[in-house]
């Protein structure tokens, strides 16, 4: 048997397949289907300080091979998740993944140390949140920001933090750099693509919220560019997500230097994905003879 498992931080996974935040809850619904021993990681919805209501319907609108989302990051609150979400996920054997949304960096530290106590293994940052107090710009697309950002996070993480980064630059790989200088573990990317659709027929925003997040299949070349841009960028691990439905779709993130991958929309249209692109990726090394999933990472020069 090939082995699966990868290291994020000090932290092993049993292997690189992970859920991507926003798309999987925080595994409730979707352990009906999928045996949530079998994943990596599972990465749940984002958590803010305080509930957040997301933003008015619609919500979500499909495009052609991907999806528009604008919930704005609807939220019960981390008090609410401590309470509620954490101890089910603690059921299983795999790992537990936080991601953190904030309006301010003293959000993000009030949930960081809160989390602090918890039996929680990483915890991913969400920094394509708005920056109130900086006129609205995502924390995610200023790297000065997202350096300053990232050193305090880290001032109060008990865990390795691993910061999500917006696909909304000019050069990806100068925000990846930031993120390192702030004192990041781990990167994980593409956050979803700026996009927007017009409802014809009624003559106006098919979202309400005007514009949406892109995400599903149509993203997944941008998203393999700029995980194999990072990857020679910087010297941390990286989680691939942007677009992966298929074991097939892992493989080229891991070969263009990710350790580790999250399946996102895909959960949407196929439950079983995640432990369909495990099963796949053990079927692939079988295949090919190969006795360690981390001779893949990064094979593509």
């Amino acid at each position: 048997m090939s082995k699966m498992s990868v290291n994020l931080a000090g932290v092993e996974l049993k292997n690189p397949v992970m859920t991507a935040s926003g798309t999987f809850g925080s595994g409730m619904e979707y352990s009906e289907f999928v045996d949530l021993n079998h994943l990596g990681a599972v990465v749940t919805k984002g958590v803010a300080n305080v509930p957040w209501p997301g933003n008015p319907t619609p919500r979500v609108v499909e495009t052609p091979s991907g999806m528009l989302n604008a919930i704005g990051l609807q939220n019960p609150g981390i008090n609410v998740f401590c309470e509620r979400d954490l101890p089910f996920l603690q059921k299983f054997d795999t790992k537990i993944i936080v991601n953190v949304c904030g309006k301010s960096t003293e959000d993000y530290c009030e949930v960081v140390e809160r989390l602090g106590s918890e039996k929680v293994d990483l915890l991913e940052i969400n920094v394509s949140c708005p920056n109130v107090k900086e006129g609205g710009i995502a924390f995610g697309q200023n790297p000065r920001a997202l350096e300053a950002i990232t050193k305090e996070v880290k001032k109060y993480a008990k865990q390795p933090i691993i910061m999500k980064l917006s696909p909304n630059v000019t050069d990806i790989t100068e925000m990846a750099k930031a993120a390192e200088a702030g004192g990041a573990d781990v990167l994980s990317l593409i956050n979803t693509l700026t996009g927007m659709k017009i409802d014809i027929h009624r003559r106006t925003f098919a979202l309400a919220n005007k514009t949406g997040g892109m995400s599903g299949p149509a993203v997944k070349p941008v998203a393999v560019r700029m995980v194999y841009q990072v990857a020679n960028a910087v010297s941390l691990p990286i989680i691939g997500m942007g677009g992966i439905a298929t074991a097939e779709d892992a493989l080229e993130f891991i070969m263009a230097g990710a350790t580790a991958v999250s399946v996102g929309t895909a959960n949407f249209f196929n439950p079983c994905a995640t432990e369909e692109v495990v099963k796949g990726l053990e079927d692939f090394l079988e295949k090919n003879q190969i006795g360690d999933i981390r001779e893949l990472i990064g094979v593509v020069k």
